[in-house]
């Protein structure tokens, strides 16, 4: 079960970690690819960010006590944040543009079916499409999207904050929260059916 899997995880049980980890794994990887934003994706492999947000997890259970599945999630996604705030300072030390830089071959390929289950869990375009336009489209229309609405879908529907938790890391109340999800969902849903080349 999850919370003995947390108890072990605390004890520092490595083994207990992982599996905590591999039942988080698609949240988190779609959390770094739509918070990476299209220039550090055409530039970085998101796969690879995964792997040293697990790595570092793993290096330092002794350091850290959650006392429940929740804050080791959340430990897990600052831990993510960090890890692509670093990228981007990378970056601009190099001197170099990620808008600039030719796309990565995809290496995606084998995660697709993954990370759209957690997509459409907040998205999904209205007509039938083939899986990596439908994974293209998500992410399109989530880039689209203004930065209080990336963020209050993302902690909603990814991080999986509560309302009352969004309210107060967001400084505002539980109604405007709600009013604010549902506004970007439906904002969401009208850029993921955009037809291609349609205004942003």
């Amino acid at each position: 079960m999850a919370g003995s899997l947390v108890d072990r995880a605390d004890a520092g049980d490595p083994a207990a970690a992982a599996a905590l980890l591999a039942q988080h794994l698609t949240g988190l990887h779609a959390f770094i690819r739509l918070r990476m934003g299209p220039p550090l994706r055409r530039r970085e492999d998101s796969g690879d960010l995964v792997q040293s947000v697990c790595a570092e997890i793993l290096g330092n259970l002794s350091r850290y006590q959650h006392p429940g599945e929740r804050q080791f999630r959340q430990w897990l996604f600052r831990t993510a944040e960090r890890k692509i705030a670093d990228h981007w300072k990378h970056q601009r030390r190099l001197k170099r543009d990620p808008a600039r830089e030719v796309r990565l071959a995809d290496s995606e390929g084998g995660h697709d079916l993954q990370l759209l289950a957690q997509y459409r869990s907040f998205c999904s375009p209205s007509g039938r499409v083939a899986a990596r336009e439908e994974l293209e489209r998500a992410e399109a229309g989530f880039d689209k999207l203004a930065e209080d609405e990336r963020e209050v879908i993302l902690l909603a529907n990814v991080v999986g904050l509560s309302r009352a938790e969004i309210a107060t890391q967001l400084g505002k109340s539980e109604g405007a929260v709600r009013t604010m999800l549902s506004r970007a969902l439906s904002h969401l849903a009208e850029l993921v059916d955009e037809p291609s080349g349609g205004a942003g």
